[in-house]
């Protein structure tokens, strides 16, 4: 029997007593490796190697650490055929969707790696000194962002790659200096040892500090508490429930030195469909919105689970296909029974509530673990004036809000939560009669869709992942492209201090040939 290890700093170590086996979903039975639950010794030695590795990474310079992004990325496409097959083996996901989220994992490592190795994501601003300034003279002050120190990234349960070892907050926080500590999920723990090994393989070969990477493997919750009270973490990455990511939050806002904790939760992406949309285009909006709830079983964060409609023929003409159409489509499986569990359970608290009425569902049977899809309608005063009405319900659920006008339509988007995206669906140019939805809309959420679906989230500077809370602990952030790198950075400033002693970036010469806002103007130059 082969068994699992925990990957601390450049060494294998398994000195816990407690096991774990992963579970196929698919095949509804445990995998045969058995996993071993870190210990608190191991938890002391990687955030102590992480401490050391920090003095040390910190300074390394972009070019390096372009190199040891781009490594990780070839010592993952190297795992070849044995990752695919793990990952599927852990969650029920076909072989496409592993190999296509392998590909976005490798793309966001080799996007940071460009980020650093032409290092003007830094923010250099300088501002020189005017000894001759009335009636205060001014003083020299650089500006750049140094990183925050070690960070502890808990894995998501529904991206084995992209979210979680080496998924985008691991990255980020490398490409920002900071070392990592991985709590793995322990639903794809196997995933998550083959991908630990291309980073600890990764950095030895570039010479990077030991200690610049763990990954603790944890079966439960214990593990992640004593890595976010720890005081040598200085901050946290999450994705996954509200429930989890508040948890994190609270107890490290408790902390002697409170830490930040950026955490991707929950979302209903709502989808506002207006009147002519609805009229004249409701059968095509239908069919691409029965695909867009069922896609993956509906185990993304940004499924549509809310659809809001004025209430009428139209509206009612959209729904009835939109059932029609979701009930051809086959039932997938879903990634853990932990997981269809809390879906079935939602679905029945959901279908509890007062006023609530089931448009289509599946009542066949299915195999184990597949979860079958559902469309609620509900009437916009019942959902205004219950907000059970607004919970996620992860998997393949979405409901079909009937207003009774645009004012209705209004209100209630006034008044949802935080959301991580919201999609407007509008004939020509319709959307311009309705300029308080765009705006009340753009307050809820972090994207707005015109004429399209959430699922897919391009990797691209532009992107925001993230939104109000509770789609995130931290509206100012996105958890997606590049730009997530400022989450584990902080602004640090020089003042008066010897050009040789600078870092390269705010050196008069422009050592590194970066683009920084000097005395108010945006230039490559040197100093004189």
């Amino acid at each position: 029997m082969i068994t699992g290890k925990n990957y601390i700093g450049n060494v294998l170590s398994s000195i816990g007593n407690v096991t774990f086996k992963t579970f196929n979903p698919q095949t509804n039975t445990e995998n045969e490796i058995i996993y071993t639950e870190a210990s608190i010794i191991e938890i002391e030695k990687a955030t102590e190697l992480a401490t050391k590795a920090y003095k040390v990474f910190k300074t390394i310079s972009g070019a390096k650490k372009s190199e040891f992004l781009n490594e990780i990325a070839t010592e993952i496409e190297a795992l070849g055929d044995e990752l695919i097959q793990t990952y599927c083996s852990e969650t029920g996901l076909p072989e496409k969707r592993a190999i296509g989220e392998r590909g976005r994992t490798v793309f966001q490592l080799r996007s940071f790696a460009n980020l650093v190795q032409e290092g003007s994501w830094v923010e250099a601003a300088i501002d020189t000194a005017k000894p001759n300034r009335q009636p205060i003279p001014k003083v020299d002050i650089r500006k750049m962002y140094v990183p925050l120190g070690p960070i502890v990234v808990f894995g998501a349960s529904n991206f084995p790659l992209a979210y979680s070892t080496a998924g985008g907050d691991t990255v980020a926080a490398f490409a920002a200096g900071c070392p990592v500590i991985v709590k793995s999920h322990p639903m794809h723990a196997g995933t998550g040892e083959l991908v630990a090994s291309a980073i600890i393989k990764a950095a030895e070969n570039t010479g990077m500090p030991n200690g610049v990477f763990s990954n603790l493997n944890s079966s439960g919750i214990e593990i992640g508490e004593v890595l976010v009270k720890h005081p040598q973490v200085k901050a946290v990455g999450f994705t996954g429930s509200i429930n989890g990511g508040r948890a994190l939050y609270d107890m490290a806002a408790k902390r002697k030195e409170p830490i930040p904790v950026f955490a991707e939760m929950g979302s209903i992406n709502p989808v506002i469909i207006l009147p002519n949309a609805t009229k004249n285009e409701g059968e095509k909006w239908a069919k691409t919105y029965a695909n867009s709830i069922t896609l993956g079983s509906g185990q993304f964060c940004t499924n549509p689970g809310l659809i809001l409609g004025i209430k009428g023929d139209e509206l009612s003409n959209f729904i009835k296909i939109l059932s029609e159409e979701i009930v051809k489509i086959e039932p997938s499986c879903m990634l853990h029974p932990n997981i269809i569990g809390a879906y079935e359970s939602n679905k029945e608290k959901m279908i509890a509530q007062q006023g609530l009425q089931t448009a289509a569902t599946i009542n066949n049977e299915v195999l184990k673990n597949y979860g079958r899809q559902l469309i609620t309608t509900v009437e916009g005063a019942t959902f205004l004036a219950n907000t059970t009405l607004h919970q996620e319900v992860f998997g393949p659920f979405s409901m079909a809000v009937q207003c009774e006008n645009i004012q209705q339509l209004e209100t209630i988007i006034s008044k949802l939560e935080g959301q991580l995206t919201g999609t407007i669906l509008s004939e020509n140019n319709e959307i311009k009669n309705y300029p308080t939805i765009v705006s009340e809309l753009q307050n809820r959420v972090g994207r707005i869709i015109f004429n399209g679906v959430p699922t897919g989230v391009e990797v691209c500077p532009s992107m925001v992942h993230g939104g109000p809370y509770p789609a995130s602990t931290d509206s100012r952030f996105t958890a997606v492209g590049v730009n997530s790198i400022k989450r584990w950075v902080r602004p640090f400033s020089f003042q008066s201090w010897p050009n040789e002693l600078l870092p390269d970036e705010l050196k008069n010469e422009n050592p590194l040939g970066i683009l920084r806002l000097i005395d108010g103007k945006l230039t490559k130059d040197s100093i004189t």
